[in-house]
């Protein structure tokens, strides 16, 4: 059953033992091919510190004993590295690696490089090829090369597509019924991303991804890989981008997985207080060692490359950076300088950065950054992370509790709303309505919000035209569309039902047509990064809990006037202050009544005088309804309009 190792390529191993083979899972784990003209499996391993290793499966009845059948690996010399070739497995064949670790003791592991795993609680690696699906987004993939997002519209859906329809428990659409369904309903509500929570492998439902153990195996839960690759690419087809969340901090402790992999920690770092993430039960990885960079860095790329997604939201880069994230006082280390900043792991992103980038430049690489850390969205030569999005976790939690604060209460709060723009161009931001907001007893979004049934939806209205005026890339968590009621349920799927209630199908249709605004006006996307961009009319009104401002385009010449009342009152005249003389045309009204306003008449165009007001030499006159938001764009002058009043 043995085979000499000299078809696994030195340089390889060179490279993957200096942290530069950055597409190692062309090498290492389960791979058909042919030796000597004889088809087989080729399997190559990293388990320096193993005295041993098989491979076994349902080709050897699951034993080593049987040396006729199971696989015995080859060490390449002082590599660390494993390789054998065997002709018993083949496409589909389920298989383990079994170590005899440094002590004599026996350790049945997954293939940290498998590409498929089996359903869960099952844990064998499956033996497979990626090379099958046939990919028809070509145009997509030429298109995205030649369009950079900076000054481009963002928003994205984030889903997890176990729980966005489920028939009953543990009853998922499958990937292939998503790249109908789902696809469909994103490119219906005009969202320009779908952004997916993590996919790689794990064992328990309720870690919603974020426990791996198999990182380069897209989950069994929903089809086989071609399953995914069919989703994406019928994304692609419709023009609509897909993001992957993609878990580097840390991974889960099961006996299968990489934790003591080869009797040792290999993946994880050796002092205990380094590896522990107390707040998880799970372990850090070792960002230091050379070996599992490779092994990370071709995991981003991986996705990249076999399922054509079109970048990564890095998660939980905040307990990634700083050595002593949530731990207790017994377990804080400091770094060799005396300081809590992880080097290494700040080293590992820069470098992981860099190399996406040199590979898909036109990637979106977002970091979920809770920290205060700066220039994350700034390039590596200039001393930052090489990101290029952040989420703006700030902007979030103020904005929240904002919303969340009765309306008679919030004058006392009224710099909440405004703080972010002190530092709203230091990053790249994207502003995350995500999954965190709406779990572990924080309500889901509409039930944030204070006041009587009718003013939740009114409050979120008002709120959601704010937060989609706003410089930013946008991301609404599934749900969060159609005013889902309880906090998300993540073992029942979303309550499609709600929608037979007319105020909940009224938010759908308000957000949708929210959305097909913000993509239709330059002014809201064009200078999100830039603040030529954007200038307050009236930003000190916190008696009135007024808010005004305005939105422009690279042009300068069309730009989107917002009025955010978020008080309980109503004016019936209400002057804004305006840059431009001219007809000012309605764009939005969250009060209209077919959104489940009170539908108070509202003229659909008012004409600018030159009546000086909030420093501008022009100015409007409009009501304004309690709890609503207001957004009126600049058109070219017109011989004939009306002022009237009309129910919109």
């Amino acid at each position: 059953m043995q085979e000499s190792p000299a078809f696994v390529s030195s340089d390889d191993l060179y490279l993957f033992n200096t942290g530069q083979l950055f597409r190692a899972y062309l090498t290492f784990g389960a791979h058909v091919m042919e030796v000597e003209g004889e088809p087989g499996v080729r399997f190559v391993l990293w388990a320096p510190n193993a005295r041993a290793v098989f491979v076994i499966g349902d080709f050897c009845d699951w034993s080593s004993s049987d040396r006729s059948r199971a696989i015995e690996l080859e060490r390449i010399g002082t590599t660390g590295v494993w390789v054998g070739f065997g002709r018993g497995p083949g496409d589909g064949s389920r298989y383990k690696y079994e170590l005899i670790d440094a002590e004599g003791e026996r350790r049945l592991k997954s293939d940290p490089f498998g590409f498929r795993s089996e359903l869960r609680p099952n844990t064998a690696s499956v033996v497979t090829s990626l090379a099958r699906y046939d990919w028809q987004d070509g145009e997509w993939m030429q298109l995205k090369r030649q369009r950079l997002p900076y000054d481009k519209p963002m928003l994205i859906y984030e889903v997890h597509l176990g729980a966005w329809r489920m028939d009953a428990p543990e009853q998922f659409r499958s990937y292939a019924q998503l790249a109908r369904e789902l696809v469909d309903y994103v490119v219906d509500m005009g969202y320009t991303h779908i952004e997916v929570l993590p996919l790689a492998e794990h064992p328990l439902d309720r870690s919603w991804g974020y426990q791996t153990t198999g990182y380069y195996a897209a989950t069994s839960r929903y089809g086989p890989p071609e399953g995914l690759m069919e989703l994406v690419d019928c994304a692609h087809r419709r023009g609509v981008g897909v993001l992957l969340d993609w878990v580097s901090g840390h991974f889960c402790k099961d006996e299968h997985g990489l934790r003591l992999f080869d009797g040792t920690p290999l993946y994880e770092p050796a002092d205990y207080r380094r590896a522990e993430k107390p707040l998880w039960g799970t372990l850090a990885f070792d960002f230091g060692k050379p070996q599992v960079q490779s092994f990370l860095i071709s995991n981003a790329l991986f996705w990249l490359d076999m399922y054509h997604i079109d970048g990564l939201r890095v998660d939980a880069v905040a307990s990634m950076i700083d050595l002593n994230f949530d731990k207790p006082d017994s377990m804080r280390t400091t770094n060799r300088y005396g300081g809590t900043e992880d080097i290494e792991a700040l080293a590992f992103l820069r470098k992981l950065n860099e190399t996406v980038f040199r590979y898909y430049p036109e990637s979106l690489m977002m970091a979920e950054d809770s920290s205060s850390y700066p220039a994350v969205t700034s390039p590596t030569y200039l001393g930052g992370l090489g990101f290029n999005y952040k989420w703006n976790m700030g902007w979030m939690n103020d904005m929240l509790r904002y919303m969340e604060t009765d309306p008679a209460r919030r004058s006392d709060r009224h710099s909440l709303i405004t703080f972010s723009m002190h530092y709203a161009y230091s990053e790249n931001y994207v502003l995350p309505l995500s999954h965190d907001e709406v779990v572990h007893g924080k309500h889901s979004m509409l039930n944030k919000m204070p006041g009587s049934y009718e003013e939740k939806f009114a409050n979120l209205r008002l709120f959601y035209g704010y937060w989609m005026s706003h410089p930013g890339k946008k991301l609404l968590f599934m749900g969060g569309e159609f005013g889902q009621f309880d906090e998300w349920k993540d073992d029942s799927g979303l309550d499609w039902s709600l929608l037979r209630y007319p105020l909940h199908d009224s938010m759908r249709s308000y957000v949708r047509d929210l959305n097909r605004i913000y993509l239709d006006r330059p002014a809201l996307w064009e200078n999100d990064h830039a603040p030529a961009g954007f200038e307050w009319i009236d930003v000190n009104n916190a008696d009135q809990c007024m808010l005004s401002f305005q939105r422009r385009d690279k042009s300068g010449h069309r730009s989107v006037v917002v009025a955010c009342n978020f008080s309980r009152r109503s004016y019936d005249v209400y002057r804004i202050g305006v840059s431009q003389s001219g007809i000012y045309r309605l764009l939005l009204s969250s009060d209209r009544a077919n959104y489940g306003g009170s539908g108070a008449p509202m003229p659909e165009r008012v004409q600018a005088t030159d009546i000086p007001m909030h420093g501008k030499a022009y100015s409007i006159e409009i009501p304004v309804p309690a709890l609503t938001v207001l957004m009126w764009e600049t058109e070219e002058p017109a011989s004939r309009f009306s002022n009237s009043y009309e129910e919109v």
